[in-house]
């Protein structure tokens, strides 16, 4: 093993460091009477919990022969407010190899409260197995009180050194001091980046010499590294935005490459190019693409002989659509067999979408898979190929030079619209032929809620007749998911949004039938109250699509992302009947978006003895810097405004 640190890491850190602050340290079981008898915490004092210290530390050793990683982390939690704690359970996830797997070490875990210590016996340990690539150990902190410190450490000994991963700096609670130290030795290259963008409070690197011993070679040389964040505020969720770990404080250790001790190098951050070439005849991915001929044989004949080409497609996604039962499995890497799966008709995310690829090549169709991050799972990194950073395997169809998304197991999803899931931004797509590319996964545009409904008084002060509701695009897959969810009775009762709205006769169209808008109708009776000669009517009594301003901080920290544009149109006739007279109708009203991405309009007319209100909303972009806050919270706070503050008074001949 020679020693080659001076080249040993690539660092991708472009950040500003302040002067840096002493290292903190805590001895395990040793809780301070200071954080014993803390009561608060001064900086977030609606946080049910803070972290008091937390530690670490990532080592290369040589255990038995081999070179492993061996991992030691501590953490130590002060609870406020039991209560409101949700952080009890403890999951250590631990990754499963061909032949190897991680193994957890020394853990120990322990509640104080004050000079008691409750520790959590051995057989309060267990492990079960998550997937097949992972085992999870868990474990539950016994008598928490407001005021009790929770403390636990672990060693995991790892064989995988592609699996460094790193650390993250923050969390849910507030961290008081957050401490990774690493060494690595000169012959594996890994690639750091620091994300979240927070600075560092302590920054140390060095070279520490002859840190790593093989018998037969040479000492290695180590990169020592110690990075610290004190004072870390707890991660706040905002409305409409990617997944936590897009912004989560912490740093990323990518694996490039390494060194054997034979000095054969072996390249683990790979190009494109590569990946492709290993695609082709990988068992899980590659192999499956090759089935055009299994599902020329298995699809129907009727699908076959359609002649236009964009009917077929259609034909095809919906066979495979409806041919599969999701097992609930996301898999992209491992097992995946496509004719297996076809033949029970129920499969995992791949081998349901690996068929549609298939299916879609045998009929002649330029069909490409395409690999993607979910919101939930990150967005994936573009520097480089990571194919840990994907979880999902999508189609890319070309037909008459228009391109179509697809994704078959939702069964809500029309063709060319995937799940709102699937909506992270861009994806991979795998042209083994001219080389893979980026490709943005763009929603589907039109996403509508047109709402009719017209209503007439009557002598006993209630208005009564009818609403028609109709959806386009994600607005209509998510209200189908409600309805297939929901028991029937209940989801009527929902329509009721106050105490003065009756719904009866409830009829719902197209709710099988993807290709078309999903209609809603229903029979309504508004009740109002007669105050002297007078009343208040709210046109708006029906459920809108957005009921409250979801954009109410003071200030944004990550940028918004809505998945799709979104349109809106409520037409609201009110039929008079002679009955009543108008005394007050609102102003017409408009608010616009900079650069017209963003318009709400309302209009009330007033012809012989009805009244008739357009309102229209439109929001044309569906992601938003975090410097188009201030205007994005206007825009939707005058919108709902509109709806809420707008009440029209009639009084009674």
């Amino acid at each position: 093993m020679k020693p080659t640190a001076s080249l040993a890491l690539i660092f991708l850190l472009y950040i500003n460091f302040s002067q840096a602050q002493q290292r903190q340290s805590a001895l395990f079981g040793q809780p301070t009477e200071e954080e014993l008898s803390m009561t608060s915490f001064t900086q977030d004092p609606e946080a049910p919990a803070i972290i008091l210290f937390e530690q670490g530390d990532y080592q290369f050793k040589k255990l038995n022969r081999y070179i492993r990683i061996v991992k030691k982390v501590h953490r130590k939690i002060k609870v406020i407010d039991a209560k409101k704690f949700n952080n009890a359970a403890i999951e250590i996830p631990l990754l499963i190899g061909d032949k190897n797997e991680e193994k957890l070490k020394n853990i120990k875990a322990v509640t104080h409260n004050a000079d008691l210590k409750k520790y959590v016996g051995d057989d309060k340990f267990f492990t079960t197995k998550q997937t097949e690539k992972r085992n999870v150990v868990r474990f539950t902190f016994p008598d928490i009180r407001d005021g009790s410190i929770l403390e636990y450490k672990y060693t995991i000994v790892s064989p995988f050194f592609f699996n460094f991963n790193g650390w993250e700096f923050q969390q849910d609670i507030p961290t008081v001091y957050s401490e990774f130290t690493s060494e690595i030795p000169g012959n594996f290259k890994y690639s750091i980046a620091l994300k979240g963008g927070r600075k560092l409070t302590v920054k140390e690197e060095r070279i520490k010499k002859n840190c790593l011993y093989m018998d037969g070679y040479t000492p290695a040389d180590c990169h020592l590294t110690v990075y610290a964040m004190a004072d870390v505020p707890a991660f706040k969720k905002e409305a409409y935005m990617l997944a936590k770990s897009n912004y989560k404080a912490g740093v990323k250790y990518e694996l490039r490459e390494f060194m054997d001790y034979t000095g054969l190098k072996h390249k683990y951050s790979k190009t494109w190019d590569d990946v492709e070439d290993e695609f082709k005849t990988d068992k899980n991915i590659g192999r499956q693409l090759n089935n055009t001929n299994f599902f020329r044989k298995n699809l129907p004949e009727n699908i076959l002989k359609i002649s236009d080409k964009l009917k077929k497609a259609k034909a095809i996604y919906t066979f495979v659509q409806n041919h599969y039962r999701w097992n609930g499995k996301h898999r992209l890497f491992n097992e995946v067999r496509v004719r297996d799966a076809f033949k029970e008709g129920v499969g995992n995310t791949s081998e349901i979408n690996l068929a549609l690829i298939n299916a879609l090549q045998a009929s002649g169709l330029d069909a490409k898979l395409m690999l993607i991050s979910t919101r939930d799972n990150g967005l994936p990194t573009d520097v480089y190929p990571i194919l840990t950073d994907f979880n999902r395997a999508i189609a890319l169809l070309t037909v008459n030079n228009e391109t179509f998304l697809l994704d078959a197991v939702d069964k809500q999803a029309p063709f060319g619209v995937i799940p709102f899931q699937d909506l992270n931004i861009k994806g991979r797509v795998m042209d083994f032929k001219k080389g893979s590319y980026w490709h943005p996964l763009t929603p589907h545009k039109k996403n509508m809620l047109y709402v009719n409904t017209k209503i007439k008084a009557t002598e006993e002060g209630i208005f009564t007749g009818t609403l028609t509701e109709v959806r386009t695009g994600y607005i209509a897959m998510n209200e189908r998911k409600h309805i297939q969810d929901s028991n029937f009775q209940d989801y009527v009762n929902e329509k009721e949004t106050n105490s003065s709205l009756h719904v009866s006769e409830l009829k719902i169209e197209h709710k099988t039938n993807l290709e078309k808008p999903l209609k809603i109708n229903y029979n309504v009776a508004l009740e109002t109250e007669l105050i002297g000669d007078k009343v208040y009517v709210n046109p708006y009594f029906f459920e809108t699509y957005f009921t409250e301003n979801p954009f109410t901080a003071n200030e944004r920290n990550f940028p918004i992302n809505f998945g799709y544009p979104i349109i809106t149109t409520y037409l609201i006739s009110i039929d008079l009947d002679n009955k009543y007279t108008v005394e007050q109708l609102p102003e017409n009203k408009v608010i616009k978006l900079f650069d017209d991405i963003g318009e709400c309009t309302v209009i009330y007319t007033q012809a012989a003895n009805k009244i008739n209100i357009r309102f229209s909303f439109k929001l044309m972009e569906e992601k938003f810097p975090v410097k188009a806050y201030q205007g994005i919270k206007d825009f939707f706070g005058k919108m709902i405004d509109f709806q809420t503050q707008s009440p029209i008074l009639l009084k009674k001949k």
